[in-house]
């Protein structure tokens, strides 16, 4: 990525990024349509500093810009001093958030043109404020590419959402597969975390019985996610021989290479979904309270798991009927016929 947008090369374009891991691939899917929209523009993204190395992934992306404010914290001076070193930079400021508080910067930056969907009484700060129609946008990406369209067609819907693709470090990965000692048996990685809630998590010991089954079958499992979910990686690998527990123990962009580098991975409805969905890795993905119409993995390789309770989705961070019934009744064993059944069919194709 380059320093910054150059006079000259285009429209300037700040978009204010969301704060999730899942989110942020999926707003690339943005960023490729203002680029086919707007050839020669330069895009610059405003995001929490942990989503950098996802940016430096995105062919799309110019610039990174940190806002290194806490969950949930206002962060005056912060905003104020990053909005400072925005000033006359940019031409236009897509704000993806609905919060009051993430208009702020293009606002204080004097951006001239300030797009967002109304919300939390942003009026003053944004100046090209679009109604959300949540039945015409009802997935989150449709709802991101809309800011980046004329008004009149976000609004009639039917639109390209382009997929989102993230770059692969093929000499990252060696290093990798030499610092966590890595075998070469084929590898099917696994994201148990839920950064959302329980209700959206999978039980560990169905994940584990899964890592047993997939070794006795040949393959490597990695288990992968955040230093929080270090202790579930070690439920799952714990005394398991090829079974490799990489939370928190890797960044989030070498994650992005280790994920391109599995057959297939087995995960919950979570942010290293959509990660491993932008690899091109084939994916299992499931979903408990959450529902895949919303948020699905953005790729024609996506097998979507759910039970379609009459309970769910609900939306909930913890199962309302104290039961989880949509998850621990999705077996372990229709997985592995699924991840096998794969196999076989990829071994025809190649």
């Amino acid at each position: 990525m380059t320093e910054g947008a150059a006079p000259g090369a285009g429209e300037r374009i700040l978009v204010v990024g969301p704060s999730w891991v899942g989110d942020m691939v999926m707003a690339q899917s943005l960023f490729s349509t203002l680029e086919a929209r707007h050839p020669g523009c330069r895009i610059g993204v405003l995001a929490p500093a942990w989503s950098l190395p996802i940016l430096e992934r995105m062919a799309e992306v110019d610039e990174g810009v940190a806002l290194d404010v806490g969950h949930g914290e206002f962060g005056w001076s912060t905003r104020r001093r990053v909005a400072r070193s925005l000033r006359g930079r940019f031409d236009r400021a897509i704000v993806l958030p609905r919060s009051w508080k993430s208009a702020l910067v293009p606002f204080l930056a004097g951006i001239p043109r300030r797009t967002g969907f109304t919300g939390e009484q942003r009026y003053g700060l944004l100046n090209d404020r679009r109604r959300l129609d949540k039945a015409v946008l009802d997935q989150t990406v449709k709802r991101f590419v809309a800011l980046g369209l004329p008004a009149a067609e976000a609004v009639a819907g039917g639109f390209t959402v382009p997929r989102p693709h993230l770059a692969v470090d093929g000499g990252n990965l060696a290093e990798l597969r030499r610092i966590h000692e890595l075998s070469l048996r084929p590898a099917i990685g696994m994201m148990p975390g839920a950064e959302y809630g329980p209700a959206k998590q999978w039980p560990l010991a169905h994940f584990r019985t899964l890592a047993e089954s997939l070794v006795a079958e040949g393959f490597e499992v990695r288990v992968l996610g955040g230093p929080k979910d270090d202790e579930a990686g070690k439920t799952i690998t714990e005394g398991l021989a090829y079974v490799h527990n990489l939370c928190g123990r890797t960044r989030l962009a070498d994650a992005v290479d280790l994920l391109a580098d599995c057959r297939q991975v087995v995960t919950n409805d979570s942010g290293l979904m959509h990660v491993a969905a932008a690899t091109g890795t084939r994916v299992h993905a499931i979903y408990g309270s959450s529902s895949p119409v919303y948020t699905p993995p953005l790729t024609d390789s996506a097998e979507i798991h759910t039970l379609s309770l009459e309970c769910s989705p609900c939306f909930a961070r913890t199962c309302p009927l104290g039961h989880t019934r949509c998850l621990t009744e999705l077996s372990p064993q229709r997985l592995l016929a699924a991840v096998l059944g794969t196999e076989r069919r990829l071994a025809v194709e190649e």
